[in-house]
């Protein structure tokens, strides 16, 4: 669920060695436009795919790398009963108090960045053709247009954003609008693309424009051969 400290992460690492190796991806959205059946489609056809929404989730689950830190700053409320974090109450709080928010991001963004650029490495060294970063708020951070190759924007209207957040998160209406209001407006975040795949139909559809996706970075490797 992208509402929680993976909604915060903004920070690539630095991956300023890979520049020019290997096409950097970003793959961005707003909530519910559907990033995740992007990425992994993509994954299938063997784009090597780093995702700071997971990351987040891994880092605040039990025993996560970021819980000890969480706890002691936020306090044992803010756990679940499985010792993870609890999303609803640390969602609630961020988007109250603004100081909360910095708190939650200086524990999580450094340990998120070293994942990130852990992940970078390794699917690299395996050969893989190019890498896809996941970031919710990539256009938002400033810092990651400047990193990538091409910027993939996964839309759809607001509408169904809302819809699809509400049935998958059993958010309420005003729960969804109020993170949508927190992220990029829609309008700012495809005047930043590269490419905007529309995601509003059958997930045949999607596939179609996942594949031809998938072709164009690939002619963008051939082109980064060919000029090195």
């Amino acid at each position: 669920m992208a509402t929680d400290t993976s909604n915060l992460y903004s920070e690539p690492s630095d991956l300023s060695g890979l520049k020019g190796c290997i096409p950097l991806v970003g793959l961005t959205g707003g909530i519910g436009s559907g990033k995740t059946a992007v990425s992994d489609a993509l994954g299938k056809l063997g784009a090597g795919i780093v995702d700071t929404d997971l990351i987040a989730h891994q880092i605040t689950a039990a025993h996560g790398v970021a819980m000890p830190a969480i706890q002691k700053q936020f306090g044992a409320q803010y756990l679940d009963s499985s010792g993870s974090l609890d999303r609803a109450k640390m969602r609630a709080l961020v988007f109250a108090k603004p100081e909360a928010r910095k708190a939650l991001e200086e524990i999580t963004h450094p340990l998120i960045r070293q994942e990130t650029f852990n992940q970078a490495q390794q699917l690299f060294a395996k050969g893989v053709p190019y890498l896809v970063f996941v970031v919710p708020l990539l256009v938002e951070s400033g810092s990651w247009q400047d990193l990538i190759d091409y910027l993939v924007v996964v839309d759809c209207p607001e509408e169904v954003q809302i819809t699809r957040v509400m049935q998958r998160s059993k958010l309420a209406r005003a729960e969804v609008e109020g993170i949508l209001q927190a992220q990029a407006s829609r309008k700012d975040r495809l005047a930043c693309a590269d490419l905007v795949i529309e995601n509003q139909g059958s997930l045949a559809e999607l596939d179609a424009k996942v594949n031809q996706l998938h072709q164009k970075i690939l002619q963008i490797k051939k082109e980064q051969l060919s000029s090195s």
